[in-house]
């Protein structure tokens, strides 16, 4: 089984498909990645050898920004937004949606669950 930046790839896909659950690393980038290692893109991860796996790792290494890291630099880049209190901060600490979206309707996923009309408790009459 392949194992690259801390990730196991699933063996039964394609490597451009399977490079995919790499953080960072979507379908183009795959294919640039495995071109730069000089691998068949279209080969099983099963079928790979431990020698294109080695180039594989370096290549992805080389470039840099997947997994952790790229986690890390994402997660700083929100918290400046935040402690500098940029209106997208803002929208992220509320947990609200940061690109303009509409939120009187939709934005369901990021704001949640509806919270329904809570009714006020009737007060039982004093005999």
């Amino acid at each position: 089984m392949a194992r690259i930046a801390g990730v196991d790839l699933p063996p039964n896909k394609r490597l451009w498909i399977g490079l995919t659950s790499i953080y960072g690393i979507g379908q183009a980038r795959a294919r640039v990645l495995a071109d730069k290692a000089k691998v068949d893109y279209t080969k099983k991860i099963k079928d790979l050898t431990e020698d294109e796996v080695t180039r594989l790792r370096a290549a992805i290494e080389s470039e840099g920004g997947v997994e952790g890291d790229l986690r890390k630099e994402m997660q700083m880049n929100i918290r400046r937004l935040i402690e500098i209190q940029a209106y997208r901060g803002l929208r992220h600490r509320r947990n609200l949606p940061v690109r303009g979206q509409r939120t009187h309707t939709n934005a369901r996923t990021r704001k949640g669950p509806r919270k329904g009309a809570v009714a006020a408790k009737k007060i039982a009459p004093r005999k």
